[in-house]
Protein backbone atom coordinates (compact mmCIF):
# COMPACT_ATOMS: atom_id res chain seq x y z
CA UNK A 1 0.00 0.00 0.00
CA UNK A 2 0.96 3.65 -0.28
CA UNK A 3 3.35 4.34 2.57
CA UNK A 4 2.35 7.23 4.83
CA UNK A 5 4.82 10.03 5.36
CA UNK A 6 7.37 9.20 8.04
CA UNK A 7 7.50 12.02 10.55
CA UNK A 8 10.13 12.27 13.26
CA UNK A 9 10.05 14.45 16.35
CA UNK A 10 13.04 16.39 17.67
CA UNK A 11 13.88 19.01 20.27
CA UNK A 12 14.69 22.53 19.07
CA UNK A 13 18.29 23.45 18.36
CA UNK A 14 18.04 27.15 17.70
CA UNK A 15 21.61 27.38 16.41
CA UNK A 16 20.95 24.68 13.78
CA UNK A 17 18.20 26.64 12.03
CA UNK A 18 20.65 28.58 9.88
CA UNK A 19 22.12 25.38 8.40
CA UNK A 20 18.93 23.35 7.91
CA UNK A 21 18.60 21.99 4.37
CA UNK A 22 15.41 21.69 2.34
CA UNK A 23 12.48 23.76 3.58
CA UNK A 24 11.85 25.31 6.98
CA UNK A 25 8.30 25.95 8.20
CA UNK A 26 7.58 28.67 10.76
CA UNK A 27 4.36 29.73 12.49
CA UNK A 28 3.31 33.36 12.60
CA UNK A 29 0.09 34.45 14.32
CA UNK A 30 -2.56 36.44 12.51
CA UNK A 31 -1.41 39.42 14.58
CA UNK A 32 2.24 38.88 13.61
CA UNK A 33 3.30 37.27 16.90
CA UNK A 34 6.15 34.75 16.67
CA UNK A 35 7.62 32.13 18.99
CA UNK A 36 11.37 32.00 19.66
CA UNK A 37 12.08 29.75 16.66
CA UNK A 38 10.21 32.02 14.25
CA UNK A 39 11.98 35.02 15.76
CA UNK A 40 15.33 33.36 15.02
CA UNK A 41 14.28 32.85 11.39
CA UNK A 42 13.18 36.47 11.27
CA UNK A 43 16.59 37.63 12.52
CA UNK A 44 18.46 35.35 10.12
CA UNK A 45 16.46 36.72 7.19
CA UNK A 46 16.84 40.33 8.38
CA UNK A 47 13.21 40.91 9.27
CA UNK A 48 11.49 39.22 6.32
CA UNK A 49 8.82 37.62 8.51
CA UNK A 50 8.08 40.86 10.30
CA UNK A 51 7.73 42.75 7.03
CA UNK A 52 5.50 40.02 5.65
CA UNK A 53 3.21 40.09 8.71
CA UNK A 54 2.70 43.84 8.26
CA UNK A 55 1.93 43.62 4.55
CA UNK A 56 -1.35 43.78 2.64
CA UNK A 57 -0.65 40.30 1.31
CA UNK A 58 -0.66 38.96 4.87
CA UNK A 59 -3.96 40.66 5.60
CA UNK A 60 -5.55 38.92 2.61
CA UNK A 61 -4.25 35.47 3.57
CA UNK A 62 -6.74 33.19 5.30
CA UNK A 63 -5.90 31.54 8.61
CA UNK A 64 -4.30 28.08 8.29
CA UNK A 65 -2.79 28.87 4.90
CA UNK A 66 0.88 29.15 3.95
CA UNK A 67 3.18 30.92 1.52
CA UNK A 68 6.72 30.16 0.46
CA UNK A 69 9.70 32.52 0.51
CA UNK A 70 12.33 31.00 -1.79
CA UNK A 71 16.09 31.18 -1.25
CA UNK A 72 15.99 33.15 2.01
CA UNK A 73 19.08 35.22 2.70
CA UNK A 74 21.01 34.22 5.83
CA UNK A 75 19.84 30.57 5.72
CA UNK A 76 20.98 27.43 3.93
CA UNK A 77 17.39 26.33 3.34
CA UNK A 78 15.99 26.43 -0.19
CA UNK A 79 12.83 28.08 1.15
CA UNK A 80 10.98 29.26 4.24
CA UNK A 81 7.32 28.31 4.43
CA UNK A 82 5.33 30.77 6.54
CA UNK A 83 2.16 29.40 8.13
CA UNK A 84 -0.50 31.85 9.32
CA UNK A 85 -1.96 30.28 12.46
CA UNK A 86 -2.87 31.44 15.95
CA UNK A 87 -1.94 29.52 19.07
CA UNK A 88 -5.63 29.18 20.01
CA UNK A 89 -6.58 27.51 16.71
CA UNK A 90 -9.10 24.67 16.79
CA UNK A 91 -7.98 21.10 16.04
CA UNK A 92 -9.72 21.36 12.66
CA UNK A 93 -7.79 24.50 11.76
CA UNK A 94 -4.54 22.94 12.96
CA UNK A 95 -5.11 19.96 10.67
CA UNK A 96 -5.90 22.24 7.76
CA UNK A 97 -2.68 24.07 8.52
CA UNK A 98 -0.86 20.75 8.23
CA UNK A 99 -2.47 20.22 4.83
CA UNK A 100 -1.36 23.74 3.82
CA UNK A 101 2.21 22.81 4.74
CA UNK A 102 1.96 19.74 2.54
CA UNK A 103 0.88 21.95 -0.34
CA UNK A 104 4.18 23.85 0.00
CA UNK A 105 6.31 20.81 0.93
CA UNK A 106 8.44 20.44 -2.18
CA UNK A 107 10.54 17.32 -2.66
CA UNK A 108 13.37 17.82 -0.17
CA UNK A 109 13.63 17.58 3.60
CA UNK A 110 11.12 19.50 5.71
CA UNK A 111 11.67 21.01 9.17
CA UNK A 112 8.47 22.22 10.86
CA UNK A 113 9.38 24.59 13.71
CA UNK A 114 6.54 24.31 16.22
CA UNK A 115 8.35 24.77 19.56
CA UNK A 116 5.69 24.50 22.30
CA UNK A 117 2.65 24.80 20.00
CA UNK A 118 -0.15 22.91 21.80
CA UNK A 119 -1.65 21.35 18.67
CA UNK A 120 1.58 20.21 17.08
CA UNK A 121 0.28 16.64 16.76
CA UNK A 122 -2.80 17.90 14.91
CA UNK A 123 -0.61 19.81 12.46
CA UNK A 124 1.41 16.66 11.84
CA UNK A 125 -1.83 14.70 11.38
CA UNK A 126 -3.09 17.07 8.71
CA UNK A 127 0.30 17.02 6.99
CA UNK A 128 0.37 13.21 6.93
CA UNK A 129 -3.27 12.84 5.81
CA UNK A 130 -2.74 15.11 2.83
CA UNK A 131 0.65 13.68 1.78
CA UNK A 132 -0.90 10.99 -0.44
CA UNK A 133 -0.24 10.18 -4.06
CA UNK A 134 -1.42 7.00 -5.80
CA UNK A 135 1.57 5.94 -7.88
CA UNK A 136 1.18 2.14 -7.89
CA UNK A 137 0.96 2.00 -11.68
CA UNK A 138 3.48 4.71 -12.57
CA UNK A 139 7.13 4.18 -13.40
CA UNK A 140 9.01 5.11 -10.25
CA UNK A 141 12.42 6.61 -9.71
CA UNK A 142 14.80 5.62 -6.94
CA UNK A 143 14.72 8.96 -5.15
CA UNK A 144 14.97 8.46 -1.40
CA UNK A 145 11.92 9.67 0.52
CA UNK A 146 12.26 13.10 2.04
CA UNK A 147 12.74 13.47 5.78
CA UNK A 148 10.06 15.34 7.71
CA UNK A 149 10.68 16.50 11.26
CA UNK A 150 8.46 18.30 13.73
CA UNK A 151 10.70 20.41 15.93
CA UNK A 152 8.91 20.56 19.28
CA UNK A 153 9.89 21.19 22.88
CA UNK A 154 8.46 17.88 24.11
CA UNK A 155 9.06 15.38 21.28
CA UNK A 156 8.17 12.28 23.32
CA UNK A 157 4.81 13.77 24.32
CA UNK A 158 3.92 14.85 20.77
CA UNK A 159 5.04 11.48 19.41
CA UNK A 160 2.73 9.70 21.85
CA UNK A 161 -0.17 11.98 20.89
CA UNK A 162 0.49 11.19 17.23
CA UNK A 163 0.54 7.40 17.55
CA UNK A 164 -3.20 6.80 17.10
CA UNK A 165 -3.32 9.48 14.41
CA UNK A 166 -0.66 7.58 12.45
CA UNK A 167 -2.83 4.45 12.64
CA UNK A 168 -5.75 6.41 11.23
CA UNK A 169 -3.63 7.79 8.40
CA UNK A 170 -2.67 4.25 7.43
CA UNK A 171 -6.33 3.20 7.54
CA UNK A 172 -7.31 6.14 5.31
CA UNK A 173 -4.48 5.40 2.86
CA UNK A 174 -5.52 1.73 2.71
CA UNK A 175 -9.05 2.81 1.78
CA UNK A 176 -7.79 5.29 -0.81
CA UNK A 177 -5.54 2.67 -2.41
CA UNK A 178 -8.40 0.16 -2.66
CA UNK A 179 -10.77 2.69 -4.24
CA UNK A 180 -8.14 4.02 -6.65
CA UNK A 181 -7.12 0.57 -7.92
CA UNK A 182 -8.33 -0.38 -11.42
CA UNK A 183 -10.75 -3.29 -11.62
CA UNK A 184 -8.37 -5.53 -13.56
CA UNK A 185 -6.06 -5.37 -10.52
CA UNK A 186 -8.54 -5.23 -7.65
CA UNK A 187 -10.61 -8.26 -8.58
CA UNK A 188 -12.78 -9.92 -5.97
CA UNK A 189 -9.97 -12.43 -5.38
CA UNK A 190 -7.29 -9.76 -5.00
CA UNK A 191 -9.52 -7.70 -2.70
CA UNK A 192 -10.15 -10.70 -0.47
CA UNK A 193 -6.43 -11.52 -0.39
CA UNK A 194 -5.57 -7.98 0.74
CA UNK A 195 -8.09 -8.24 3.54
CA UNK A 196 -6.86 -11.69 4.54
CA UNK A 197 -3.35 -10.26 4.90
CA UNK A 198 -4.65 -8.06 7.74
CA UNK A 199 -4.70 -11.18 9.89
CA UNK A 200 -1.08 -10.24 10.58
CA UNK A 201 -2.40 -7.20 12.47
CA UNK A 202 -4.53 -9.30 14.82
CA UNK A 203 -7.81 -9.23 12.91
CA UNK A 204 -9.68 -12.50 12.57
CA UNK A 205 -10.35 -12.72 8.83
CA UNK A 206 -12.68 -15.25 7.24
CA UNK A 207 -13.49 -15.56 3.53
CA UNK A 208 -16.82 -17.10 2.56
CA UNK A 209 -16.69 -18.58 -0.94
CA UNK A 210 -19.60 -19.13 -3.33
CA UNK A 211 -20.39 -22.66 -2.15
CA UNK A 212 -20.80 -21.40 1.42
CA UNK A 213 -22.82 -18.40 0.25
CA UNK A 214 -25.19 -20.73 -1.60
CA UNK A 215 -25.67 -22.85 1.54
CA UNK A 216 -26.41 -19.69 3.53
CA UNK A 217 -29.00 -18.62 0.98
CA UNK A 218 -27.30 -15.38 -0.13
CA UNK A 219 -29.08 -15.48 -3.47
CA UNK A 220 -29.49 -11.73 -4.02
CA UNK A 221 -25.74 -11.20 -3.57
CA UNK A 222 -24.87 -14.15 -5.81
CA UNK A 223 -27.32 -12.99 -8.48
CA UNK A 224 -25.34 -9.77 -8.93
CA UNK A 225 -22.14 -11.64 -9.72
CA UNK A 226 -23.62 -14.28 -12.02
CA UNK A 227 -22.50 -12.49 -15.17
CA UNK A 228 -18.84 -12.26 -14.11
CA UNK A 229 -15.98 -14.73 -14.31
CA UNK A 230 -14.81 -13.36 -10.95
CA UNK A 231 -16.18 -15.37 -7.99
CA UNK A 232 -18.38 -13.56 -5.48
CA UNK A 233 -17.20 -13.55 -1.87
CA UNK A 234 -18.05 -12.27 1.58
CA UNK A 235 -15.13 -11.33 3.83
CA UNK A 236 -15.57 -11.08 7.60
CA UNK A 237 -13.04 -9.09 9.63
CA UNK A 238 -13.46 -9.42 13.38
CA UNK A 239 -11.67 -7.20 15.89
CA UNK A 240 -12.13 -8.26 19.50
CA UNK A 241 -10.46 -5.57 21.52
CA UNK A 242 -13.21 -5.00 24.08
CA UNK A 243 -14.91 -7.04 26.74
CA UNK A 244 -17.91 -9.34 26.41
CA UNK A 245 -20.26 -6.82 24.81
CA UNK A 246 -21.79 -7.47 21.40
CA UNK A 247 -19.90 -5.89 18.51
CA UNK A 248 -20.72 -2.95 16.33
CA UNK A 249 -21.17 -4.29 12.78
CA UNK A 250 -19.89 -2.39 9.75
CA UNK A 251 -21.19 -3.65 6.39
CA UNK A 252 -19.74 -2.54 3.06
CA UNK A 253 -20.79 -2.80 -0.58
CA UNK A 254 -17.86 -4.14 -2.58
CA UNK A 255 -18.77 -4.08 -6.28
CA UNK A 256 -15.27 -4.15 -7.78
CA UNK A 257 -16.65 -2.94 -11.12
CA UNK A 258 -20.18 -1.99 -12.07
CA UNK A 259 -21.16 -2.03 -15.72
CA UNK A 260 -24.81 -1.93 -14.71
CA UNK A 261 -25.21 -5.51 -15.91
CA UNK A 262 -27.90 -6.07 -18.52
CA UNK A 263 -29.20 -2.57 -17.63
CA UNK A 264 -25.92 -1.33 -19.09
CA UNK A 265 -24.59 2.07 -18.05
CA UNK A 266 -23.67 4.70 -20.67
CA UNK A 267 -20.05 4.46 -21.82
CA UNK A 268 -19.21 8.02 -20.77
CA UNK A 269 -17.79 7.94 -17.27
CA UNK A 270 -18.08 4.19 -16.83
CA UNK A 271 -14.36 4.07 -16.01
CA UNK A 272 -15.23 5.69 -12.68
CA UNK A 273 -17.08 2.55 -11.62
CA UNK A 274 -13.85 1.14 -10.26
CA UNK A 275 -14.88 3.07 -7.12
CA UNK A 276 -18.15 1.17 -6.65
CA UNK A 277 -16.49 -0.88 -3.92
CA UNK A 278 -16.01 2.29 -1.86
CA UNK A 279 -18.19 1.09 1.01
CA UNK A 280 -16.17 -2.09 1.40
CA UNK A 281 -12.95 -0.09 1.07
CA UNK A 282 -14.02 2.22 3.88
CA UNK A 283 -14.94 -0.68 6.16
CA UNK A 284 -11.54 -2.24 5.46
CA UNK A 285 -9.75 1.03 6.31
CA UNK A 286 -11.62 1.35 9.61
CA UNK A 287 -10.78 -2.22 10.58
CA UNK A 288 -7.11 -1.66 9.75
CA UNK A 289 -6.98 1.49 11.86
CA UNK A 290 -8.65 -0.26 14.82
CA UNK A 291 -6.12 -3.06 14.72
CA UNK A 292 -3.14 -0.73 14.35
CA UNK A 293 -4.14 1.39 17.31
CA UNK A 294 -5.25 -1.66 19.34
CA UNK A 295 -8.72 -0.25 19.93
CA UNK A 296 -10.48 -1.40 23.10
CA UNK A 297 -13.72 -2.19 21.29
CA UNK A 298 -15.47 -5.09 19.58
CA UNK A 299 -16.16 -4.39 15.91
CA UNK A 300 -16.91 -6.75 13.05
CA UNK A 301 -16.57 -5.64 9.44
CA UNK A 302 -18.33 -7.56 6.67
CA UNK A 303 -17.98 -6.83 2.95
CA UNK A 304 -19.74 -8.36 -0.03
CA UNK A 305 -17.38 -8.59 -3.00
CA UNK A 306 -18.91 -9.01 -6.46
CA UNK A 307 -18.47 -7.82 -10.04
CA UNK A 308 -21.54 -6.72 -12.02
CA UNK A 309 -21.03 -7.72 -15.65
CA UNK A 310 -23.32 -8.40 -18.64
CA UNK A 311 -23.12 -11.91 -20.10
CA UNK A 312 -25.28 -14.87 -21.05
CA UNK A 313 -25.28 -15.84 -17.37
CA UNK A 314 -26.14 -12.39 -15.97
CA UNK A 315 -29.40 -11.75 -14.13
CA UNK A 316 -32.08 -10.03 -16.18
CA UNK A 317 -34.59 -7.27 -15.50
CA UNK A 318 -37.74 -9.06 -14.42
CA UNK A 319 -35.95 -11.87 -12.57
CA UNK A 320 -37.21 -12.75 -9.09
CA UNK A 321 -34.60 -13.66 -6.50
CA UNK A 322 -35.06 -14.91 -2.94
CA UNK A 323 -32.92 -13.24 -0.27
CA UNK A 324 -31.24 -14.90 2.71
CA UNK A 325 -33.93 -13.38 4.89
CA UNK A 326 -36.56 -15.15 2.78
CA UNK A 327 -38.11 -12.12 1.08
CA UNK A 328 -38.39 -12.26 -2.70
CA UNK A 329 -37.10 -9.38 -4.83
CA UNK A 330 -38.18 -8.48 -8.35
CA UNK A 331 -35.15 -7.12 -10.17
CA UNK A 332 -36.41 -4.18 -12.21
CA UNK A 333 -32.98 -2.67 -12.90
CA UNK A 334 -29.77 -4.71 -12.72
CA UNK A 335 -27.85 -1.45 -12.16
CA UNK A 336 -29.48 -1.17 -8.73
CA UNK A 337 -27.26 -4.04 -7.60
CA UNK A 338 -25.59 -2.66 -4.48
CA UNK A 339 -28.74 -2.98 -2.41
CA UNK A 340 -29.02 -6.65 -3.43
CA UNK A 341 -25.50 -7.26 -2.13
CA UNK A 342 -26.14 -5.38 1.11
CA UNK A 343 -29.49 -7.07 1.75
CA UNK A 344 -27.90 -10.48 2.25
CA UNK A 345 -24.80 -9.26 4.10
CA UNK A 346 -26.89 -7.12 6.46
CA UNK A 347 -29.08 -10.10 7.32
CA UNK A 348 -26.08 -12.41 7.75
CA UNK A 349 -24.35 -9.91 10.06
CA UNK A 350 -27.39 -9.76 12.34
CA UNK A 351 -28.06 -13.51 12.32
CA UNK A 352 -24.47 -14.52 13.05
CA UNK A 353 -23.16 -11.76 15.32
CA UNK A 354 -26.28 -10.26 16.98
CA UNK A 355 -24.52 -6.87 16.95
CA UNK A 356 -25.37 -3.95 19.21
CA UNK A 357 -25.85 -1.77 16.11
CA UNK A 358 -25.22 -1.88 12.35
CA UNK A 359 -23.82 0.72 9.96
CA UNK A 360 -23.67 0.03 6.25
CA UNK A 361 -21.71 2.03 3.69
CA UNK A 362 -22.22 2.05 -0.05
CA UNK A 363 -21.67 4.10 -3.17
CA UNK A 364 -25.33 3.38 -3.70
CA UNK A 365 -27.12 6.06 -5.72
CA UNK A 366 -26.38 8.85 -8.15
CA UNK A 367 -29.40 10.56 -6.63
CA UNK A 368 -27.42 11.35 -3.48
CA UNK A 369 -24.97 13.36 -5.59
CA UNK A 370 -27.87 15.32 -7.06
CA UNK A 371 -29.13 16.01 -3.54
CA UNK A 372 -25.91 16.70 -1.65
CA UNK A 373 -23.14 17.06 -4.22
CA UNK A 374 -19.68 15.91 -3.16
CA UNK A 375 -19.63 17.75 0.15
CA UNK A 376 -21.80 15.44 2.25
CA UNK A 377 -22.62 11.76 2.49
CA UNK A 378 -26.27 10.86 2.92
CA UNK A 379 -27.24 9.53 6.34
CA UNK A 380 -30.37 7.41 6.80
CA UNK A 381 -31.37 5.73 10.05
CA UNK A 382 -34.13 4.04 12.01
CA UNK A 383 -32.75 5.58 15.22
CA UNK A 384 -32.36 9.37 15.36
CA UNK A 385 -30.28 9.29 18.54
CA UNK A 386 -27.83 6.86 16.94
CA UNK A 387 -27.69 9.00 13.80
CA UNK A 388 -27.03 12.12 15.90
CA UNK A 389 -24.04 10.46 17.55
CA UNK A 390 -22.61 9.58 14.16
CA UNK A 391 -23.25 13.08 12.81
CA UNK A 392 -21.37 14.56 15.78
CA UNK A 393 -18.43 12.24 15.11
CA UNK A 394 -18.44 13.31 11.44
CA UNK A 395 -18.49 17.00 12.44
CA UNK A 396 -15.64 16.48 14.89
CA UNK A 397 -13.57 14.98 12.06
CA UNK A 398 -14.72 17.60 9.53
CA UNK A 399 -16.23 14.91 7.28
CA UNK A 400 -19.45 16.14 5.69
CA UNK A 401 -22.63 14.18 6.43
CA UNK A 402 -26.32 15.08 6.29
CA UNK A 403 -29.33 13.13 7.51
CA UNK A 404 -32.21 12.63 5.09
CA UNK A 405 -35.74 11.49 5.95
CA UNK A 406 -37.24 8.03 5.75
CA UNK A 407 -40.84 6.91 6.05
CA UNK A 408 -43.39 4.22 5.22
CA UNK A 409 -44.83 6.33 2.40
CA UNK A 410 -41.72 5.65 0.33
CA UNK A 411 -42.33 1.89 0.58
CA UNK A 412 -45.26 2.24 -1.80
CA UNK A 413 -42.80 2.85 -4.62
CA UNK A 414 -41.18 -0.53 -3.95
CA UNK A 415 -44.31 -2.66 -4.21
CA UNK A 416 -44.06 -5.47 -6.74
CA UNK A 417 -46.80 -7.24 -8.66
CA UNK A 418 -44.96 -10.59 -8.64
CA UNK A 419 -42.69 -10.53 -5.56
CA UNK A 420 -42.47 -9.14 -2.04
CA UNK A 421 -40.52 -6.06 -3.15
CA UNK A 422 -38.93 -4.39 -6.20
CA UNK A 423 -35.29 -3.38 -6.16
CA UNK A 424 -36.09 0.15 -7.40
CA UNK A 425 -38.98 2.55 -7.01
CA UNK A 426 -41.06 3.80 -9.88
CA UNK A 427 -39.70 7.09 -11.22
CA UNK A 428 -36.58 9.06 -10.32
CA UNK A 429 -37.84 11.08 -7.37
CA UNK A 430 -36.51 10.19 -3.93
CA UNK A 431 -34.10 7.61 -5.35
CA UNK A 432 -31.71 7.64 -2.41
CA UNK A 433 -34.56 7.40 0.08
CA UNK A 434 -36.28 4.47 -1.64
CA UNK A 435 -32.88 2.71 -1.73
CA UNK A 436 -32.57 3.22 2.02
CA UNK A 437 -36.14 1.97 2.51
CA UNK A 438 -35.22 -1.17 0.57
CA UNK A 439 -32.27 -1.80 2.91
CA UNK A 440 -34.37 -1.11 6.00
CA UNK A 441 -36.46 -4.17 5.12
CA UNK A 442 -33.39 -6.30 5.89
CA UNK A 443 -32.74 -4.71 9.27
CA UNK A 444 -34.46 -6.24 12.30
CA UNK A 445 -37.01 -4.05 14.07
CA UNK A 446 -35.01 -3.66 17.28
CA UNK A 447 -31.65 -3.12 15.61
CA UNK A 448 -30.18 0.43 15.61
CA UNK A 449 -29.06 1.01 12.03
CA UNK A 450 -27.46 3.68 9.87
CA UNK A 451 -27.12 3.61 6.11
CA UNK A 452 -24.41 5.86 4.64
CA UNK A 453 -24.70 6.63 0.94
CA UNK A 454 -21.17 7.72 0.03
CA UNK A 455 -21.51 7.91 -3.76
CA UNK A 456 -20.62 11.60 -3.71
CA UNK A 457 -17.85 11.55 -1.12
CA UNK A 458 -15.86 8.34 -1.71
CA UNK A 459 -14.11 9.72 -4.78
CA UNK A 460 -13.99 13.21 -6.26
CA UNK A 461 -12.78 14.77 -9.51
CA UNK A 462 -10.94 17.56 -7.73
CA UNK A 463 -8.72 17.76 -4.66
CA UNK A 464 -10.22 18.06 -1.20
CA UNK A 465 -8.57 19.49 1.92
CA UNK A 466 -6.77 16.27 2.80
CA UNK A 467 -6.70 14.33 -0.46
CA UNK A 468 -5.80 14.81 -4.12
CA UNK A 469 -8.37 14.08 -6.83
CA UNK A 470 -9.61 10.50 -6.64
CA UNK A 471 -10.35 8.48 -3.54
CA UNK A 472 -10.80 10.51 -0.36
CA UNK A 473 -11.01 7.87 2.37
CA UNK A 474 -14.19 9.58 3.60
CA UNK A 475 -15.71 7.88 6.63
CA UNK A 476 -12.68 6.16 8.12
CA UNK A 477 -12.03 9.02 10.54
CA UNK A 478 -15.69 9.64 11.38
CA UNK A 479 -16.38 5.98 12.11
CA UNK A 480 -13.22 5.64 14.17
CA UNK A 481 -14.28 8.72 16.17
CA UNK A 482 -17.72 7.17 16.77
CA UNK A 483 -16.14 3.90 17.90
CA UNK A 484 -13.69 5.74 20.14
CA UNK A 485 -16.40 7.78 21.86
CA UNK A 486 -19.30 5.31 21.96
CA UNK A 487 -17.94 1.75 21.89
CA UNK A 488 -14.41 1.79 23.24
CA UNK A 489 -13.80 0.71 26.80
CA UNK A 490 -12.61 3.57 28.95
CA UNK A 491 -9.85 3.02 31.51
CA UNK A 492 -11.05 2.64 35.09
CA UNK A 493 -10.67 5.85 37.12
CA UNK A 494 -7.88 5.75 39.67
CA UNK A 495 -9.12 6.25 43.22
CA UNK A 496 -7.10 8.82 45.17
CA UNK A 497 -5.03 7.34 47.96
CA UNK A 498 -6.56 7.61 51.44
CA UNK A 499 -4.06 8.81 54.06
CA UNK A 500 -3.53 6.58 57.06
CA UNK A 501 -5.34 7.61 60.20
CA UNK A 502 -2.86 9.24 62.59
Amino acid sequence: MTAPLEISFAEPDIDAIATMQGRVVVLVGTDGKMDKLARRVNRLTRGVLERLSQSERWEKMETATALTIPMPGGMAAEAVVVLKLDRQATPTLARKAGAAINGQRGSGDLHVLLASYAKAAEIGYGLALSAYDFTAHKTKDDTAPAKVALIVTKPEKVSAESRDMAALVEGVFFTRDLINEPANVLTTEDFAARLAAMGELGLEVEILEEDELKKLGMRTLLAVGMGSDMPSKVVVMNWRGGGDEQPLALVGKGVTFDTGGISLKPAGGMEDMTMDMGGAGTVAGVMRALALRNAKANVVGLVGLVENMPSARAQRPGDVVKSMKGDTVEVINTDAEGRLVLADVLWYAQERFAPSAVIDLATLTGAIIVALGHENAGVFSNDDAFASRFLKAARDEDEGAWQLPMGDAYDKKLKSRVADIRNVGGGREGGSITAAQFLKRFVKDDMPWIHLDIAGTASTKSATTFAPAGATGWGVRALDRLIRSEYEQKPEPVEPATPDAG
